[in-house]
């Protein structure tokens, strides 16, 4: 019998939910639990903490962001509208 690929986080959900639906679950849960760059500081100490919220473990800095990423494209494309045209 050959060998079989290595599931990680999904290996508890066996054969259920499809192959789709497990492989998108494993992409999320690492990206949400992966450390992050802090805005403040630039270190990789961003962790999360909870559903939007991310703090940095090294300056302690706590903000708002996406509920499986820091930060999302609608996030970055509000914040350079918001920012405004720049000076040339």
């Amino acid at each position: 019998m050959g060998r079989t690929k290595k599931i990680g986080l999904a290996g508890g959900f066996k054969s259920r939910y499809g192959a789709t639906l497990r492989k998108r679950f494993v992409e999320v849960t690492t990206e949400s639990r992966r450390r992050h760059r802090c805005p403040q500081c630039n270190r990789l100490g961003v962790r999360r903490q909870s559903v939007g919220i991310w703090n940095c473990r090294k300056c302690g800095f706590t903000f708002t962001g996406g509920a499986y990423r820091p930060s999302t494209k609608l996030g970055v494309t509000a914040k350079r509208a918001a920012k405004g045209p720049s000076e040339i």
